[in-house]
């Protein structure tokens, strides 16, 4: 039996610093079915969506534990390679194969890739797991692209070239890859893997060549289906935003529930919203009718939030005046305290945030948002490494007397600055949003309030009967349960974990490091 190719130090090295570097970017990473990650030794081929360039490949490397893979053979485009950068020696290092895409040259007739392939299948023919996005590129939309057909061709020579071995078996393992905002400093993000494809040339004598292409893409179908199920899959970000909105009045801030929960909740509304209309039986035109009026009332209903910058939650349970000016003045306080228990450890930050914003402002001049917003991640993670590293250095040679220490002090420092600014941030933004509602008026909150009601009534019956949703999301995803990311069960535990130097205690998995709540998404005309 295959044992598959021993891990190298630059494969370890790089696992493991970005394993650090995303836990800081990202604030919580939830990794889903791990159990279901085939074993080193046997062949393996991972697909995943492909939304945020390199982001993508180290979110994958990180997530398959070691205990099941060595190592997992990533794919990039050949520009990326012979560069004397650090993204280029980072793809080389790891062991990297590189595809040359045909959109990358003139003409089309240097992108041959028959020694790539054949690289591939050999890997998999050792027993290693190879990663290929067969979307064939990374970009910033909100619908995945029409996947290529090469996994399964490969997946098809493989088959082929191992017809005589009765005990040949290949695995294609899908995965899911949510992020809530790809881009933003310390959002979440959900990682899903599915229970992998199994193809022997037995059982699938059909793949066997000569094959018939509609085997092909029967193949490539069941892929695309497979990735599709795990994550936000719309033909424009107005049914995304939408769904979001639909998910949070259904299930309200604090109802407790998983990440993953999160994004199937709001994935069972976007399908519903996206529901072709030209498809639909006579039978079904009302029920058609109330989606696309819900539909509308969503996008209504949450301009206005937009445009009062207040959320649904704000809406949902009216406070009176006097409590709101001593919950304000309670936030401000909270927040100026841990602000100003921050400040030192900040000015450690300052560089490194300075860094990566002037480098992203500067990328994202180079081309439209579809072509340069799913580097920005990659960008912020790299510019945000090396910025870090040298304030590491230059913070360990200032103290030098005491460099034992302050090299191990000045990480730390970071950290719990980071975490004390993450609760600075969390409660400026609950003062702005107490002042917005003073700003609002009683006369609009009073109309935003029956314009919500309304709609909630038509949410929970649409949830309830077509989509076969629980009555009591609160009683279902709790009884539910599973390993809580982020969410507290219990008053006690909620207290307890409310200053957990591993992560914030979160109400909405919407949130980012900011002051505003992120809701809105390009225009579509910018695409």
């Amino acid at each position: 039996m295959p044992q598959g190719s021993a891990t190298t130090w630059s494969y370890v090295l790089i696992r493991w610093l970005f394993k650090f570097v995303l836990k800081i970017f990202y604030g919580t990473i939830v990794v889903e079915n791990c159990e279901l990650i085939p074993r080193t030794g046997r062949p393996c081929i991972v697909c995943a969506n492909h939304s945020n360039s390199l982001t993508d490949a180290l979110l994958l490397v990180t997530s398959i534990p070691p205990s099941k893979r060595n190592m997992l053979r990533l794919t990039a485009k050949a520009t990326q390679f012979g560069r004397r950068t650090f993204t280029s020696w980072l793809i080389e290092s790891a062991g990297t194969v590189p595809i040359r895409r045909r959109k990358d040259y003139a003409d089309g007739a240097e992108a041959d890739n028959t020694d790539v392939m054949e690289k591939l299948m050999q890997a998999l023919e050792l027993g290693d797991a190879v990663c290929l996005f067969p979307e064939g590129m990374s970009r910033y939309h909100p619908t995945i692209a029409p996947l290529k057909t090469g996994v399964a061709r490969i997946l098809s020579d493989v088959l082929s070239r191992n017809r005589d071995d009765p005990d040949f078996e290949i695995d294609v393992l899908t995965c899911s890859i949510t992020y809530m905002h790809r881009e933003h400093f310390r959002s979440d993000v959900l990682v899903t893997f599915h229970a992998p494809l199994t193809f022997t040339p037995s059982n699938n004598p059909e793949l066997l060549t000569p094959v018939d292409f509609s085997n092909i893409r029967a193949v490539t179908a069941k892929i695309h289906d497979k990735i599709s199920s795990g994550t936000f899959d719309s033909p424009s970000w107005d049914l995304i935003r939408s769904a979001k909105l639909a998910a949070r009045m259904y299930a309200p801030l604090g109802t407790m529930m998983t990440l993953g929960d999160h994004v199937r909740l709001v994935r069972t509304f976007l399908e519903a919203f996206k529901t072709p209309r030209d498809k639909v039986p006579s039978e079904k035109e009302d029920y058609i009718r109330e989606l696309d009026s819900v539909q509308r009332g969503l996008k209504a209903y949450q301009d206005k939030l937009a445009k009062y910058a207040i959320k649904d939650d704000r809406i949902r349970r009216p406070l009176r005046r006097r409590i709101i000016l001593f919950r304000l003045l309670v936030r401000f306080i909270w927040a100026l305290c841990l602000f100003t228990i921050s400040l030192p450890g900040l000015l450690l930050w300052v560089p490194v945030f300075a860094t990566s914003v002037y480098a992203v402002y500067n990328f994202k001049k180079t081309g439209p948002i579809f072509d340069t917003w799913d580097e920005i991640a990659q960008y912020k993670l790299i510019y945000g490494l090396f910025s870090g590293i040298c304030v590491w250095v230059c913070a360990v040679l200032f103290t030098w007397p005491v460099a034992p220490a302050s090299a191990l002090l000045v990480p730390a420092l970071m950290w719990m600055t980071l975490r004390w600014f993450e609760d600075a941030v969390a409660a400026g933004r609950a003062v702005s949003a107490l002042i917005r509602l003073l700003c609002v008026g009683n006369a609009t909150l009073k109309t935003l309030r029956e314009e919500r009601t309304e709609l909630y009534s038509r949410i929970v019956n649409l949830a309830v009967g077509p989509l076969g949703l629980p009555a009591d999301p609160e009683a279902h995803f709790t009884r539910i349960g599973g390993k809580e990311k982020g969410r507290i069960r219990g008053n006690w535990d909620s207290r307890a974990r409310y200053f957990s130097i591993k992560r914030r205690r979160k109400r909405d998995w919407n949130e980012t490091l900011r002051l505003y709540d992120k809701v809105d998404y390009p225009d579509e005309d910018d695409e």
